[in-house]
């Protein structure tokens, strides 16, 4: 049975399923679609669409949550290998490590989510004086798109072909009587947030987990950013150190939970402009190494203020947006008359933009108004990456009659206080003085 087989069956048993049920745990054969890429593929990174070949990723007995939408859902069942078949198989145990959220795997057909899946061969630094001739290490790199995880696992083939076993015509690996080609997980890296969007001055965690055979021990932990072309060291932490060495201030991972939990997660507080990149997590064991990418991008939601910058007919409006970060940003005029309909507006100006030192952008936008006879209402509307909806500022501009008027009243007014105060001074002046008492001594 194909993989749009076994999908279909997962979404059956979605569909038909009964209330949930108390939290349990089951385990289920996870089927993914994946590319065996070329010998020229990237360790530990999505490659290039060139010299790939279909793959399926089969991962053997993986405990899920069972909230009783499983019922019905049956385990791979494999086949024999066809010559014709270009479809290459591998059989994963990870009976010797953990592969966390693994029911968004699972489900991620049926959520309408395209898992990318990309199988590599995996070189060893030092090969193990103990491996047969016949074993080989393959390297999967697993994406669910939107919240993730992303996983890279690193797996080594099991079998002899000295016991007779088939050879797979490309890889020139023994096959299982299924078919497939047999393997093991024995490391993984895992990351449940691929992507981050934060804001200016916030703290945040970027995840990095992982997993591993027994055996295997941790050596060393790197965190790197990348940022336009330059790449940086952010901490390292290595066997027999205390708390690590951290190139960016602040920046802390606990030893404690990394040895215990497997946990290599970084702390990043009061984020800056210069803390947005690409961040790799690398783990090193006695024996492998893989690695997670996260993407961290650091915004600044935009200030506005809208001004009245000349009086004279007709008035000119000034919309000042500042504090924000990234650079893209939308600024629109919308025109309201009394008892009509909101209108965008067009016809207004905008300022040279402008960066302060801290990194973030301002820019200023001017529009001639013309409130018409009963005067409007207008608001300058601004649309930015960091905002979940517009923000705007408004002001209601005076039809020209009632400003005259307005201006009149004022100006009269002013002069009569003017008027008022003269008057005040005047008769302070020529008010007569009262005469002093001479002192006499003695």
């Amino acid at each position: 049975m194909g993989s749009e087989g076994w999908c279909l069956l997962v979404c059956l048993a979605l569909s038909g399923a009964a209330d949930a049920v108390e939290r349990q745990w089951r385990a289920v054969d996870v089927i993914l679609d994946c590319f065996l890429m070329g010998e020229g593929g990237h360790r530990g990174a999505f490659a290039s669409s060139e010299n790939m070949v279909k793959a399926l990723l089969v991962l053997k007995q993986v405990p899920v949550p069972d909230d009783g939408s499983l019922e019905g859902l049956t385990d791979f069942q494999g086949g024999t290998l066809a010559e014709d078949d270009p479809l290459i198989t591998f059989e994963a145990s990870v009976n010797l490590i953990r592969i966390p959220q693994a029911e968004a795997l699972l489900h991620a057909d049926c959520s309408g989510k395209e898992v990318t899946c990309e199988i590599s061969r995996y070189f060893l630094q030092a090969r193990p004086k103990a491996t047969v001739e016949t074993a080989a290490w393959f390297i999967t790199n697993v994406l669910v798109p939107g919240e993730g995880p992303s996983i890279s696992m690193v797996m080594k083939t099991l079998g002899d072909a000295e016991n007779g076993a088939v050879l797979h015509p490309m890889l020139k690996l023994p096959l299982s009587p299924q078919g497939t080609v047999r393997t093991e997980v024995e490391f993984q890296v895992t990351t449940q947030t691929p992507s981050l969007n934060l804001l200016l001055g916030s703290s945040t965690s970027l995840h990095c987990g992982f997993s591993m055979a027994p055996g295997l021990g941790i050596t060393s932990v790197e965190w790197h950013r990348q940022h336009k072309g330059s790449g940086h060291l952010v901490y390292r932490w290595a066997t027999g150190q205390g708390q690590g060495q951290a190139k960016r201030e602040g920046a802390t991972l606990e030893p404690q939970q990394l040895l215990m939990a497997g946990d290599a997660s970084l702390t990043l507080p009061s984020l800056t402009l210069k803390d947005e990149g690409t961040y790799i997590c690398e783990i090193t064991t006695s024996l492998y190494r893989a690695q997670q990418i996260i993407q961290l991008n650091v915004q600044a939601a935009p200030k506005v203020r809208l001004s009245l910058a000349s009086e004279a007919l007709p008035p000119t409006l000034l919309c000042s947006v500042t504090g924000y970060y990234p650079l893209d940003v939308t600024v629109t005029w919308i025109r309201e008359e009394l008892g009509g309909a909101p209108a965008p507006v067009s016809g207004a100006s905008f300022s040279n933009l402008r960066q302060s030192m801290a990194g973030t952008y301002s820019i200023s936008s001017s529009l001639t108004a013309e409130p018409g006879s009963v005067g409007a209402t207008y608001t300058c509307q601004v649309t930015h990456v960091s905002l979940q909806e517009p923000l705007g500022a408004n002001t209601w501009v005076a039809p020209p009659e009632q400003r005259t008027a307005f201006g009149v009243l004022f100006a009269s007014s002013l002069f009569l206080l003017a008027l008022l105060f003269l008057g005040l001074q005047r008769r302070q002046a020529t008010s007569p003085r009262p005469a002093r008492t001479p002192r006499h001594s003695g």
